[in-house]
């Protein structure tokens, strides 16, 4: 047992060896090891506090980390945090866990519900591929300024905003690719995080994308499945298509496709484990 302490009281970590918790590290939306976007998947035992998983979160130091804990009927509860948050909505941690809890025989080859901060969310396997059934989130106009923010060498096509983003869409893909993100200026958007999208100058690919999230501790996301909920039935409706395929253009990059039906977002992405772990078991407690 240590000490750790903060502005408000001590807290107790208790560690014992008897104890492993599983973890597992997952490219997500990757076809091959190194790409795509890394989440951690965890299954805490059900005592684990909210505290003890964002300090987890928080040594795992991935984009996300899944926690997953069992319900009865085959169905599991997930959560999500960021580094420092904990977030509503996540797609490349889903598309994770559905890998992990397959590939582990928890689950046999069937769909599988998440129950989360955004509803239920269903993964099964279609093509070769994961897709996840998710809420469509898409944008309204806003006047929020991003000019400064993003550098832009002009005023946006569009901003827009959902419940948690903002939607910023540029004339080129080039302009997209050549922003350089400025953590503390884009940090000051009160949002998650900010999208920022063109039309795709390469014809396998409807439109490509950035995420930036410093608000939630991520810079620049390799590739963020829930933007693609947003994504999706904007470029639904600008191009007249109800299959797309987006590219997040990152250091690692990925590729998400997306069918969009009426109020939902249907998500597809491979993923790949790329590594398997225990932690050992840690609980706190407020001195």
């Amino acid at each position: 047992m240590f000490v750790c302490t903060n502005a408000r009281m001590p807290i107790l970590i208790h560690y014992n060896e008897g104890m492993p918790i599983p973890f597992y590290l997952v490219d997500a939306f990757a076809d091959r090891p190194f790409t795509g976007n890394p989440a951690g998947v965890c299954f805490p035992e059900v005592t684990a506090s909210t505290s003890w998983m964002q300090h987890v979160a928080a040594e795992i130091n991935q984009a996300e980390t899944a926690f997953l804990l069992p319900r009865p009927g085959g169905e599991w509860d997930l959560r999500w945090f960021t580094p420092t948050v904990e977030v509503d909505l996540c797609g490349h941690a889903t598309l994770a866990s559905a890998l992990v809890l397959w590939q582990t025989e928890r689950m046999a080859n069937q769909p599988i519900s998440f129950h989360t901060r955004s509803g239920v969310l269903t993964c099964s396997r279609a093509d070769g591929r994961i897709e996840m059934d998710f809420p469509a989130e898409p944008p309204k106009q806003s006047k929020d300024s991003v000019v400064e923010a993003l550098e832009l060498p002009q005023q946006p096509v569009f901003v827009g905003r959902n419940r948690m983003d903002v939607l910023v869409v540029l004339e080129t893909a080039d302009q997209v690719r050549a922003i350089v993100p400025d953590a503390s200026r884009i940090g000051r958007i009160d949002a998650r995080g900010v999208i920022v999208t063109a039309r795709s100058d390469q014809p396998e690919y409807d439109f490509i994308s950035r995420f930036f999230g410093p608000q939630s501790g991520i810079l620049e996301d390799p590739v963020t499945g829930s933007a693609h909920c947003c994504l999706g039935p904007y470029w639904q409706s600008v191009l007249g298509k109800n299959e797309l395929v987006g590219y997040q253009a990152s250091k690692r990059g990925g590729v998400v496709s997306m069918r969009c039906t009426n109020d939902r977002v249907h998500l597809g992405g491979s993923a790949i484990m790329v590594l398997k772990g225990r932690l050992g078991y840690a609980s706190e407690d407020s001195a």
